[in-house]
């Protein structure tokens, strides 16, 4: 069986939806402004750097959930697509997804963003299949924490080798695409690692290895 795996944040978007959602809250006034601006772009330029902190970023990211009824959210998250996440929603990207799809490939969309903010995404590119960071929910609320291992870096392969137990299925012909250097450990375990528009270290690295590089924003 055939595997597909994208990265989901300025993969198959052109923008990240983690950074997005955290200055759609600040707009809509649900959080103190300037204070969750300044931690939003601190974790932001973290990430870029490969220094995150997860678990910090996670108790901060998660807990403007725990704040709000799940219809409210719900509610919330389709302003947000529409009005963030449709205009940076790749061309290219459907078309490369429907491309494997025709090739007999199962898509998978793998993200460290949590599964709140991703999966509608996930959906609205036709991949039912989407492996993400988890909020914890219990009694109809989030909690604010996260739950099992978070879907960044070396979690990103845990959380896939789990979900590869369960489904019985293998990286024999398997493809990765990601824009960032936090996933080169994932991308070093698939047989097909493909860089997009990727960040300088993940292109570095690309080109040292042979790896395939392109763009889906051109």
């Amino acid at each position: 069986m055939k595997i597909a795996i994208f990265d989901l944040d300025n993969t198959l978007l052109a923008g990240d939806s983690d950074y997005l959602w955290g200055e759609f809250l600040i707009e809509q006034g649900l959080v103190d402004g300037n204070k969750y601006r300044r931690e939003n772009d601190r974790f932001y330029e973290e990430y870029k750097a490969g220094t995150l902190d997860i678990y910090e970023f996670l108790a901060f990211s998660l807990k403007p959930l725990s704040e709000h009824d799940i219809d409210y959210l719900r509610r919330l998250h389709q302003q947000f697509m529409e009005e963030k996440i449709r205009p940076i929603m790749l061309p290219a990207a459907f078309i490369l997804i429907e491309e494997h799809k025709r090739e007999d490939a199962t898509p998978l969309i793998i993200t460290a963003t949590n599964r709140f903010v991703t999966e509608p995404i996930a959906k609205a590119f036709g991949v039912d299949t989407i492996i993400a960071t988890e909020p914890e929910f219990l009694n109809n609320r989030y909690t604010g924490n996260v739950a099992g291992v978070p879907c960044f870096q070396h979690g990103k392969v845990e959380r896939l080798n789990q979900w590869l137990q369960q489904t019985g299925l293998d990286l024999k012909e398997s493809w990765f695409y990601s824009d960032s250097h936090n996933d080169i450990p994932l991308l070093s375990l698939v047989n097909h690692p493909v860089a997009v528009d990727p960040d300088q270290a993940l292109q570095q690295h690309a080109k040292q290895h042979g790896w395939d590089i392109i763009s889906l924003r051109s």
